[in-house]
């Protein structure tokens, strides 16, 4: 017999089997790799949103203590400023004390200067009291105190409204080195009356009329532009006369003009001098010092009373 030589099948049953089986394989672990739940993405997630969370608070809370911290430094700032403030205003404070205690000091020597003037006088009058019409000093502290009449111009600027208690008493001071006089005005410095009812009349000098003078002088208000030139006008022109003797007492802390020379000579052409030598009326002036003084008052008033047969009297502080 013949022997046939049989062919390979690669589709045979065994190839089959074989590869059914590794597909089945295959689907199963699908299957069981389908049934495992993977939970690692999820936690990853949350912990992620958590650790945002955290983060926005942080910052918040940085911004927070931020905005705390600059609100700390401005107030640390404003307590430095004020603390700067008050170092400053203490300074000040201090500067004026002892402006004043000078000053206090200063006026302690000069009423102390004038109440020894005032010692002298009253000395003088009570050694002859018998005598109404006594020979009187004609030389009190440097100002000749023969005359029978007296007229105060007064600065009545702000800067004398300041020292005004001491101007009072400086009026007081003179009116008391002429032991009496026949009458007496007060004018400001721009010639008006500090009684209108007496413009262009001598006030009577008694004891009663000095005192209500002094208390209306210390309440007295009126505008002024510190310049006396006005008000020594007024004064030569109404009050002083060829038939009486007249002194003139200028009271003032500055002078506001602009010119010195031209108002001396007028004042002094003015002021004539008379057949017996003597001039219409003695110009004395007394210099006060105050927050707005200057030395154009004592320039223009030295020379001023020296052509005007008048002394000048500088207060000290």
């Amino acid at each position: 017999m013949k022997r046939r030589d049989k062919g390979i099948d690669i589709f045979s049953l065994s190839f089959l089997d074989i590869i059914s089986c590794g597909f089945g394989a295959v689907v199963m672990l699908i299957l069981i790799s389908k049934t495992d739940v993977d939970v690692a993405p999820t936690a990853g997630t949350e912990d992620v949103s958590a650790m945002l969370s955290q983060l926005v608070t942080l910052q918040n809370s940085v911004s927070q203590i931020q905005q705390e911290m600059k609100q700390k430094l401005d107030a640390l700032s404003s307590l430095s400023e004020q603390k700067q403030s008050a170092a400053a205003a203490s300074k000040a404070l201090q500067q004026q004390l002892n402006a004043l205690n000078k000053k206090q000091a200063a006026t302690a020597e000069s009423i102390a200067g004038l109440g020894l003037v005032e010692e002298r006088l009253k000395q003088a009058s009570l050694s002859t009291p018998q005598k109404p019409n006594k020979t009187r000093d004609e030389d009190v502290g440097g100002i000749p105190v023969d005359s029978d009449y007296v007229v105060f111009i007064v600065d009545t600027s702000g800067s004398m409204k300041n020292i005004w208690g001491r101007v009072s008493q400086e009026i007081v001071n003179v009116l008391n080195i002429h032991p009496q006089v026949k009458g007496f005005q007060i004018l400001n410095d721009m010639g008006q009356s500090m009684i209108s009812g007496y413009d262009g009349q001598w006030m009577p000098d008694t004891p009663n009329r000095r005192k209500s003078v002094i208390d209306l002088f210390k309440r007295w208000n009126a505008v002024s532009n510190s310049s006396p030139v006005e008000g020594l006008n007024t004064a030569l022109r109404k009050y002083a006369k060829a038939n009486i003797t007249t002194s003139i007492y200028v009271f003032g802390d500055d002078y506001t003009g602009s010119s010195y020379d031209p108002v001396i000579d007028a004042i002094t052409q003015q002021n004539k001098k008379l057949p017996s030598g003597r001039r219409l009326a003695k110009i004395h002036a007394i210099g006060f010092i105050s927050p707005g003084t200057t030395d154009r008052f004592s320039v223009l008033m030295r020379e001023m009373t020296k052509e005007n047969d008048g002394t000048f009297i500088a207060l000290p502080r």
